[in-house]
C-alpha cells in the first residue's frame, strides 16, 4: 500500500512539472508582451525596458525557466500585473468560497446520482426507471447557467414576493450562509446528478448481471445484501473515478455560476483576469486547478484500493 501511494505521488510530481513547463511556454508565446500589459498602451520604450529588467525578462530563457521553477518550489506565483498583489493572496482570498461551492455541489450530485442510479437499475423498465430516465434527459439538456438563472428568477423574485426566501446577497460566511449557497449548489449539481445517475445505472446493470451476483442470489442472500453489499461496491469504481476528476476540475470552472449568483470565488477571479490580461493570476489558477485534480485523483486511487483490493496487487 505504501509503495502504491509513493508511486502515485511520483506521478503527481511529474504531472505538475509538465503543466508548469507548459504554463511557462504559454507565458512566453503570449501575443501581448508582458511589459505592455503592465505599462499600458501609452508606456514609452524606456518604461517598457525598465519593466522587462524588473521582471527579469531580459535574461536568457533557460535562466528565466530556472527562476520560475525556483519560485514555484517556494509557493511563489508572482504578483498581479493589475494591482501588484501576490497571486497566492488573491487566490487564497477567493478559494474558500469556491471550495464551499464545489464540495457542497459535489455532495449533492454524488449522493443524488448514486441513489437515483441504484433505484433505476434495481427497478429496470418500471415506472420509476422511466421517470429517472426523463429526469436524466432533462438534466443533461440543461446547462448550469440556465438552471442558475431559472432558480435565481424563481427564488429571488417570484417566491420572495410570497415571503419565501432562499437566496440573499452578501458575504458567504455569515449568518445566512446556507440560504445563500443552496441555490448555487443546486444549479451546479443539477446536470451532474443526471450524469452520475446514468453512470451509476449503467454500472449497476453490468454488475448485477455478473456470475458472482447470480451465485449470491442462488445462495439465498437477501436482495438488499446482494444489491448493496456485492453490487454497489463494485459498481462504485467508475463512479468514484469520475467524481475525483470532476471535483478537481470544477474548482477552476465555476465562472458562470459564481457570476450569476455574485459569488466572489476563483471563477470570478479568472474571468476578471482574462478580461484584463493578468497573466500571473491566470497561470496561478491553472496550476492550482492542476494541483487539485492531482490530489483528487490520488485520493481516488487510494479509495480504489479499498473498493477493489486487486488494485493494490497490481
Amino acid at each position: 500500500m505504501i509503495r502504491f501511494v509513493i508511486r502515485r505521488l511520483l506521478y503527481a510530481v511529474v504531472v505538475l512539472w509538465l503543466v508548469s513547463t507548459l504554463v511557462f511556454v504559454f507565458l512566453h508565446v503570449s501575443p501581448v508582451p508582458v511589459e505592455r500589459v503592465i505599462g499600458g498602451p501609452r508606456a514609452t520604450t524606456d518604461t517598457l525596458e525598465q519593466i522587462r529588467r524588473n521582471l527579469g525578462l531580459d535574461e536568457p530563457v533557460i535562466v528565466q525557466y530556472g527562476q520560475f521553477l525556483g519560485r514555484l518550489l517556494h509557493a511563489n506565483l508572482g504578483d498581479s500585473y493589475i494591482n501588484g498583489e501576490p497571486v497566492t493572496t488573491l487566490i487564497g482570498d477567493r478559494l474558500p468560497t469556491t471550495l464551499w461551492l464545489v464540495f457542497g455541489a459535489g455532495v449533492i450530485w454524488f449522493v443524488g446520482g448514486v441513489v437515483t442510479g441504484v433505484l433505476s437499475a434495481t427497478r429496470a423498465r418500471s415506472l420509476a426507471d422511466r421517470t429517472v430516465t426523463v429526469f436524466v434527459l432533462i438534466g443533461l439538456s440543461t446547462p448550469p447557467f440556465v438552471m442558475a438563472l431559472v432558480l435565481l428568477y424563481l427564488f429571488s423574485t417570484k417566491l420572495s414576493e410570497a415571503g419565501v426566501y432562499f437566496f440573499e446577497a452578501g458575504p458567504p460566511l455569515q449568518m445566512h450562509f446556507w440560504r445563500r449557497m443552496i441555490l448555487p449548489w443546486i444549479a451546479l449539481a443539477f446536470l451532474m446528478v443526471a450524469a452520475y445517475t446514468r453512470l451509476t445505472r449503467g454500472a449497476m446493470l453490468d454488475v448485477l448481471g455478473e456470475d458472482y451476483v447470480r451465485t449470491a442470489r442462488a445462495k439465498g442472500l437477501s436482495r438488499r445484501r446482494v444489491v448493496y453489499r456485492h453490487g454497489l461496491r463494485a459498481a462504485l469504481t467508475p463512479v468514484v473515478t469520475q467524481f475525483g476528476i470532476d471535483l478537481g476540475a470544477l474548482i477552476g470552472s465555476t465562472i458562470v455560476t459564481e457570476k450569476v449568483f455574485g459569488l466572489q470565488g476563483v471563477g470570478q477571479l479568472v474571468y476578471q483576469s482574462i478580461a484584463l490580461g493578468d497573466t500571473p493570476v491566470i497561470i496561478g489558477v491553472t496550476l492550482m486547478v492542476t494541483f487539485f485534480v492531482i490530489v483528487a485523483n490520488l485520493l481516488v486511487d487510494i479509495g480504489y484500493s479499498f473498493l477493489d483490493p486487486r488494485v493494490r496487487l497490481s
